[in-house]
């Protein structure tokens, strides 16, 4: 009885989308939730650690820059945040640099302002900068309205805060809890495994047909959502190698260490899925006479090695799982011993199936050096 309510219960709480429910999610199960509370949480504790280090230690009048870059500093993955500390540093001086001179040599702030602004935003640009850039101009432009610009203290005072925010912001992402992405790399597989076998089962069911095909649009759509799952795999896989860049907690489970080679062989195969897919289409889709060639007895087999290498997907996409294989490759040694016997098929049948043909080798070898 607890046993069932427990299920339902937890059922109820994957579904609720209220605060409660996804607070809920974010304490229980580690995912997209949790790391958003984590890293809220570890922002609010850098700002506040920035704001009361300036205040009452360095004793800074007005440190409002030190929460800022502290918060902004708490970045999505450690190596971002080392990058970060040394580019908003680098904006930030560049802004109190421009607003120094302004303010010696622009008698007229207005004048001044507009000149800081168009400078900081020009230097701002430099792609050594990145996405702090925009704090060249923003930075020099908030000095020269506050009237700070020619007191060489303040501007000291502007610049001291910065840093030692930035500072203590990348120390919070660094040392505590910094964030990885394994679990990305298990959904992504999942994800790009379903969607690259459901492709070649409709290939097989394509391929076996005798007569033509109603429309080509369904397996358009198909290739077009699996092309998407490669794009987002590739960037799960290259955000999850960038988390554990300089990550402290790089050799836990989480890092997904584990499910980096099955989602990089999924990958691996969408080249050569593309281009069976470009001659199954290209034979389907003639007008006159579709699937003319190659002949059904070889349709056959190859529809029927589609569908085991549809099965072979799907278990590489599963992380320790076994894949079989045996029955791909007799498959395809059938069709490859035909291809280079069977002269009564005729050169346009055979170009047919051999168009076909490799392809499907290049997908097993693949699936082979996984």
């Amino acid at each position: 009885m607890l046993r069932s309510e427990s299920g339902a219960g937890s059922g109820d709480e994957q579904h609720d989308r209220t605060p409660v429910g996804w607070f809920a999610r974010a304490l229980r199960v580690p995912g997209r939730e949790r790391r958003i509370l984590v890293q809220s949480a570890k922002a609010s504790l850098a700002a506040t650690g920035a704001w009361l280090l300036a205040t009452l230690v360095l004793r800074l009048p007005q440190p409002f820059l030190a929460p800022y870059a502290a918060v902004f500093l708490v970045e999505a993955t450690v190596y971002r945040s080392l990058r970060g500390w040394l580019q908003q540093v680098g904006s930030v001086a560049g802004g109190v640099l421009l607003a120094a001179v302004a303010g010696q040599f622009i008698p007229w702030q207005a004048v001044a302002l507009a000149a800081v602004v168009f400078l900081g935003l020009l230097a701002g640009s430099w792609r050594r900068f990145g996405d702090s850039g925009v704090w060249v101009g923003v930075t020099g432009m908030l000095l020269i309205c506050y009237g700070t610009a020619r007191e060489p203290a303040l501007l000291g005072d502007r610049l001291l805060e910065t840093a030692l925010g930035a500072a203590i912001g990348v120390a919070v992402n660094t040392l505590i809890f910094p964030p990885l992405y394994g679990e990305r790399l298990a959904a992504a597989a999942g994800r790009l495994g379903k969607a690259v076998a459901a492709l070649l089962e409709s290939l097989s069911d394509l391929i076996r047909r005798d007569e033509p095909p109603e429309d080509l649009d369904g397996l358009l759509s198909q290739e077009q959502d699996a092309r998407s799952q490669v794009l987002a795999a590739e960037e799960a896989a290259g955000l999850t190698r960038e988390g554990r860049l300089l990550n402290l907690r790089r050799g836990r489970p989480a890092a997904g260490t584990h499910h980096e080679r099955p989602l990089r062989t999924l990958i691996g195969l969408w080249p050569a899925v593309s281009q069976l897919i470009a001659a199954v289409r290209t034979t389907a889709g003639r007008r006159e006479h579709p699937f003319e060639y190659p002949w059904p007895d070889a349709r056959e087999a190859l529809a029927d090695l589609m569908h085991h290498l549809a099965g072979a997907v799907q278990a590489v996409a599963v992380a320790g799982e076994p894949v079989e294989l045996d029955e791909c490759r007799a498959l395809l040694e059938k069709l490859e011993h035909r291809l280079v016997t069977a002269e009564e098929d005729g050169v346009p049948a055979r170009l047919g199936l051999g168009a076909m043909t490799l392809p499907a080798r290049l997908l097993l070898e693949q699936l082979e050096r996984r």
